[in-house]
């Protein structure tokens, strides 16, 4: 079992629902869900992702229950990478991939290492993969505190 964490603005954040928008690991119309490793990494991937963060609006730490074991991860290794899979410019080969990963639904989660922070990790998971339903848990919410000099 493993605790992953998400962070988004109160309004989005009492359930377990996936945009379908593209991502940097999926395609238009594929259900995912993206979750970090850790509070501190999802804030950080947060922060990076939008334009603005705006503190007047209330965010909450989605903590999310994966009682998963090594056979429902997909451990992505950055060596079968392209050399610039930290930029924009790998956005098609790494959508591609994770298009893929996501269509063959072989695992419930993929692993992908944080661009921001190489040495740790994002799960991506598929709310389409056959044991979504009985493995992955909304957990509880926790409020979120943005320092002002993040922003």
């Amino acid at each position: 079992m493993m605790h992953l964490y998400r962070i988004s603005r109160e309004k989005y954040a009492s359930q377990l629902i996936a945009s379908g928008r593209a991502g940097r690991w999926n395609e238009d119309h594929q259900k995912v869900i993206y979750a970090s490793s850790s509070r501190a990494l999802a804030s950080l991937e947060l922060l990076v992702h939008r334009s603005s963060i705006r503190p007047s609006f209330s965010y909450k730490v989605m903590v999310i229950e994966a009682r998963v074991g090594d056979e429902d991860i997909e451990k992505l290794q950055t060596d079968n990478l392209p050399e610039n899979w930290r930029t924009l410019l790998a956005y098609p080969y790494l959508q591609k991939t994770g298009s893929q990963w996501y269509q063959k639904k072989s695992s419930l989660l993929l692993q992908v290492t944080s661009v921001i922070i190489p040495y740790e990790f994002n799960l991506i998971i598929n709310t389409m993969h056959r044991d979504f339903l009985q493995k992955i848990r909304f957990l509880r919410l926790e409020d979120h505190f943005w320092d002002n000099r993040l922003i």
